[in-house]
């Protein structure tokens, strides 16, 4: 009997004790699962740093390597080598030519040789006038053979006055105040010294106007002959026997 009383108080006190160690134990587990998902956390987070670390590490050293290559890419695109510009062609050098006394210049048609005054190296007089228009008596007086020629013809009446010209190229009605046209219309070269009377195909009978009692004409430009006698050596010009207002007599 005295047992089991001591056994019931063993029991009792056991018992009596056994929730304490079990809230205890509880209380244990509860730090324990605490403190361990604390270490787990701890230790996420800490993995979470280091990742990013290396993330920002690896963005860092890559950065400049990005940096570096596209700099060394695009260094040449940055400073555009310059485009070469088309060549201007040069200008082609023209030939210098022994001008004709009391001339000067390069010679050639757009940079003749220059006169001035009443210098002329052809001799121009009106014969007479056809159905086919004036005919001039030309004479040579230079050193040169002429293959070219550029005539100006002025026409003037009874007293002397000097008559305006219609356009004949049909496209105008303006006058102008003499006819004149150029070309090779020499039915050959002209020697020097050497004449001959000629019905020029660019002077035509239409051109002459009304009232013309006397034509005058002046060879304003000539081309010298190459040996060849086919070819256009050089130029010479003289404008100052061509003014638009011409005295009959012309330039003395």
């Amino acid at each position: 009997m005295s047992r089991r009383v001591s056994t019931v108080k063993d029991c009792t006190k056991t018992c009596l004790l056994a929730p304490q160690n079990l809230s205890r134990r509880r209380a244990g587990l509860v730090e324990y699962r605490s403190e361990v998902t604390l270490i787990r956390t701890s230790a996420t987070f800490a993995i979470a740093l280091a990742v990013v670390g290396c993330s920002n590490e690896e963005a860092k050293s890559q950065a400049p390597a990005a940096s570096a290559s596209a700099g060394a890419g695009a260094s040449p695109d940055a400073t555009p080598s310059a485009v070469p510009s088309a060549s201007a062609k040069p200008e082609e050098v023209e030939p210098h030519h022994d001008c004709p006394a009391k001339s000067s210049g390069v010679g050639s048609f757009t940079k003749p040789c220059d006169a001035k005054g009443s210098e002329r190296l052809m001799t121009v007089k009106w014969k007479k006038t056809d159905d086919k228009g004036p005919s001039f008596s030309i004479k040579n007086i230079g050193p040169t053979t002429i293959l070219y020629g550029k005539i100006a013809v002025y026409f003037y009446d009874k007293g002397g006055k000097q008559l305006d010209v219609t356009d004949d190229s049909g496209t105008s009605t303006k006058t102008k105040p003499f006819h004149t046209c150029s070309g090779n219309f020499f039915q050959g070269v002209m020697k020097p010294a050497e004449s001959a009377v000629i019905t020029f195909s660019c002077v035509p009978k239409k051109v002459v106007p009304d009232g013309t009692a006397a034509i005058e004409a002046e060879m304003q430009m000539v081309g010298f002959a190459d040996a060849t006698e086919k070819k256009i050596d050089f130029y010479w010009r003289n404008s100052d026997l061509t003014p638009n207002a011409r005295p009959k007599g012309g330039v003395k």
